[in-house]
């Protein structure tokens, strides 16, 4: 698993010129599953995504988790995150799970989060999306060892 999850003050995804998916200060989680991911990577995903302290105290420290702030993810498939661009110049996703297994464990990663967190969105998973976001610090955390 793989993902790159942004602090955010809002963030966005449209589908089809329709917004399905809208949150305010939280986290934008671009979210990337591999073929060897199953239902315990994505609960010890989820889990450290709320344990995370990447949010600013009173003092201005970066010591509070999402949920100290009432944050909300945005949650965004992306398989491109499996990448792999070290022969040619046409990059390869085999290292990426198929659809079936991928699709799976996004909804899962939506339903265990939504347990978790006051309020979670998604995207429109293997959607043509165009997300927009306003990162805050800029603070980009990048999660492929769990």
């Amino acid at each position: 698993m793989k993902i790159i999850l942004q602090r955010v003050t809002r963030a966005s995804v449209t589908v089809n010129n329709n917004i399905v998916g809208r949150i305010g200060t939280g986290y934008l989680v671009l979210l990337g599953i591999g073929g060897d991911d199953d239902r315990a990577k994505v609960e010890k995903a989820v889990d450290k995504i709320q344990r995370l302290r990447i949010f600013e105290d009173n003092e201005g420290k970066i010591n509070l988790p999402i949920t100290s702030v009432q944050g909300a993810l945005l949650v965004v498939s992306q398989f491109t995150l499996y990448a792999d661009c070290r022969k040619g110049n046409r990059p390869s996703f085999t290292e990426a799970a198929p659809p079936p297994l991928a699709e799976e464990l996004y909804r899962y990663f939506i339903e265990y989060a939504n347990g978790k967190f006051e309020k979670v969105e998604q995207g429109v998973f293997g959607a043509k999306m165009q997300v927009e976001s306003v990162n805050s610090g800029p603070f980009t955390v990048i999660l492929d060892e769990l």
